[in-house]
């Protein structure tokens, strides 16, 4: 008999929701865009910017620690609703403090933390909900949908903002934000979401737990006893810990060596998304390497190199092809890794476990972002200065002018990806991860 979530109508439900967050997804885009504009103009520091990042993972760790139990008993429906009315909300908030001059940098703080409790929730429920509207041999261009409206949302956002923010501003920005969250959620109310039955394993083993604190540790003993998924969580963490110091580096250096353009940084991130989707769409027709670890270090291996190569580009004719194709690679990474955990992690454990894996990534990630801000400011920077210390033997390279420390520190992060990725080359719990049974 068929299984009643590999039924067409079931493709159809999947996609209906997707298309929905998509929008959601491109009215956020738009508006990240135009605060990192408006902080960078209102402060002209690094750190004003990373920690935009950092309080958005801060509460994402803290609630990892029962998100899991609650994806796994709650709802997913519900939580995917209350993810977007929440967000929605603390955006009207925000553009009614903007539209009476009241806004302030911790006010952006405290909303993007509040939001990335409720974020973190509805990403979870999304991502396990996968399994249950999407049949198995799918998983890997499920995610690459994903992928699809990430980097859709990269070409339209950005390009959008750039050109609104000098004709309607931040609050008219917003404004077209709150319309998308209403969108998303209608999408979301009017489709079904199959929740998964427990197993009878799944529910004796409940029965065994003395405790809220068993529950919340499910998910590490559950890595502990996978060690081929440990360290292959290890290994993609390490990546992103770098990847995210440069990341939060990458408005201010653009900014800078642009006299504040944000036409050229619209249109860099435009070119991320064209290089995105145009990987996420030929996954997506393709299915991606039936070894996913390989395009998993394949995806490090270019995202690495191309970055190199951008931050060491001055002018937009370097700018634009490099990173478009830094941004090729990274659906190849993400759906590579999403395809492996969806395949070996019970769909009735998901939520758990996902949690878990959510936790390590944003806790390194929340730690690259705290490091970024004054690492650039108070060390790199001054070192590039004209009379700094590194300024003799890198100032004919990267220069010494304002922004030359960003770039360094961007250019060490990028040797650090490549690194890690080669790396994976020395592990030998992942070259056969792929062909491993689910261990018991």
């Amino acid at each position: 008999m068929t299984d009643k979530f590999q039924t067409p109508q079931t493709l159809r439900k999947f996609t209906i929701i997707w298309l929905g967050q998509t929008l959601s997804i491109i009215g956020s885009g738009m508006t990240q865009f135009a605060l990192s504009i408006w902080v960078w103009k209102l402060t002209g520091h690094v750190t004003d910017l990373a920690l935009f990042g950092f309080f958005s993972q801060l509460p994402q760790i803290f609630i990892s620690l029962v998100s899991g139990v609650i994806v796994d008993r709650a709802n997913r429906k519900f939580l995917m609703v209350l993810g977007d009315t929440v967000t929605g909300c603390l955006t009207i908030m925000l553009l009614i403090l903007y539209a009476t001059n009241d806004l302030q940098l911790w006010h952006l703080y405290l909303a993007i933390a509040i939001a990335g409790i409720f974020e973190q929730l509805q990403t979870l429920a999304f991502g396990a909900s996968i399994a249950t509207l999407v049949p198995k041999e799918h998983y890997g261009r499920a995610s690459s949908m994903g992928f699809i409206a990430s980097y859709g949302s990269d070409i339209i956002g950005p390009a959008l903002a750039s050109i609104l923010f000098i004709t309607i501003g931040l609050g008219g920005i917003m404004a077209i934000d709150i319309f998308t969250f209403v969108i998303a959620v209608t999408t979301v109310l009017f489709v079904k979401i199959p929740q998964p039955k427990s197993t009878k394993s799944e529910t004796i083993s409940r029965k065994n737990l003395s405790n809220i604190s068993q529950e919340i540790t499910f998910g590490f003993r559950y890595l502990l006893q996978h060690s081929s998924l440990f360290i292959m969580l290890i290994w993609v963490s390490l990546f992103w810990f770098v990847h995210d110091i440069g990341d939060s580096l990458y408005s201010a250096m653009i900014l800078t060596r642009t006299n504040n353009d944000p036409r050229i940084l619209g249109s860099l991130a435009s070119a991320a998304g064209i290089g995105g989707i145009a990987s996420a769409l030929l996954l997506t027709k393709w299915g991606g390497f039936q070894r996913r670890i390989k395009g998993i270090q394949l995806g490090m291996l270019g995202a690495g190199l191309s970055k190199i190569f951008f931050g060491l580009g001055k002018t937009p004719l370097v700018w634009l092809p490099t990173q478009l194709c830094s941004s090729f690679n990274f659906p190849l990474l993400g759906s590579s890794f999403d395809a492996i955990w969806l395949s070996k992690v019970e769909p009735e454990l998901q939520g758990r476990v996902f949690a878990t894996r959510s936790l390590f990534i944003m806790l390194v990630s929340a730690l690259g972002y705290l490091f970024a801000g004054p690492l650039a400011d108070y060390i790199f920077e001054p070192a590039m200065m004209p009379d700094g210390i590194l300024a003799p033997a890198l100032g004919w390279l990267l220069g010494t002018e304002k922004g030359s420390g960003i770039v360094l520190l961007y250019l060490l992060c990028s040797l650090s990806m490549l690194i890690i990725g080669l790396s994976g080359q020395a592990l030998s719990s992942l070259k056969d991860l792929d062909l491993e049974k689910n261990e018991d």
